[in-house]
């Protein structure tokens, strides 16, 4: 049944909108319940939700940008083409990683992102759309999110240069 919405049906059904990292966001969830101030460890000393989740959908012309949130989260696997994850550590490390739907071969319904992590995300496949989730934790507020600087990734990160600089990223800086 899904096989036959577009990218455009799926975000109308589900109200996406344009976001400034990752392609169309719904914010859907949002904890109630917030960690006091003090009762995290520093950057979130200011307190944060417990948690929060959004659906996000990718096209070609709609990746998720060089980014990175100071907050744990898993991206999630529902609906189109598999996207393919680029995330630099803050080790110094890189990983790839391909989120969708073909078990065997290799792809995950779910990616666990390290806190801290820059990383981006393309869309693969005939399809050319993704629809999936992030959660995170605590949850994200806008201080949250730093946008990435191509050159200085390149930089820090030169096994993956190529990379960074041809995906569809923001302006260099």
């Amino acid at each position: 049944m899904h096989q036959e919405l577009t990218y455009e049906d799926v975000r109308k059904l589900l109200d996406l909108e344009p976001n400034a990292t990752c392609g169309y966001v719904r914010l859907t969830f949002v904890s109630k319940e917030r960690i006091a101030p003090g009762g995290l460890p520093a950057p979130f000393a200011d307190g944060r939700p417990m948690g929060s989740a959004l659906f996000f959908m990718l096209t070609p012309d709609e990746p998720v940008k060089l980014h990175r949130i100071r907050n744990d989260q898993f991206y999630h696997y529902y609906l189109g083409d598999p996207i393919e994850v680029l995330l630099m550590l803050a080790d110094g490390s890189t990983q790839q990683h391909m989120v969708g739907p073909d078990l065997r071969a290799g792809h995950m319904v779910q990616l666990f992102i390290p806190g801290g992590t820059f990383h981006t995300a393309r869309v693969t496949g005939p399809r050319r759309w993704f629809l999936g989730g992030s959660t995170e934790w605590p949850g994200v507020e806008p201080q949250d999110v730093e946008l990435g600087k191509a050159d200085e990734l390149a930089a820090r990160y030169p096994s993956v240069a190529e990379q960074i600089r041809t995906w569809p990223l923001p302006a260099k800086g």
